[in-house]
């Protein structure tokens, strides 16, 4: 199996290098076209499940970010 990496970028999207399988909910093939790309993570990306840039118009936070914040205020 090839090496894949996840990261999880601040405010932004999951970032993958590495070739991966991709279907979605109904478990069709979704056709990834090279072996670095980023996955949607705010849901506004109009070319999902594939990031746009649109996190950074809309604002996003991050969960872990917005948990973090919230159990220091606690």
């Amino acid at each position: 199996m090839a090496d894949v990496t996840v990261t999880i970028r601040d405010n932004g999207p999951y970032v993958v290098k590495g070739t991966i399988n991709l279907v979605d909910a109904e478990g069709n093939p979704v056709v990834i076209e090279r072996e670095v790309f980023a996955l949607c993570r705010c849901g506004g990306s109009s070319n999902k499940p594939f990031c746009d840039g649109t996190h950074s118009k809309i604002g996003f936070e991050a969960a872990t970010r917005a948990v973090k914040q919230a159990e220091a205020q606690g």
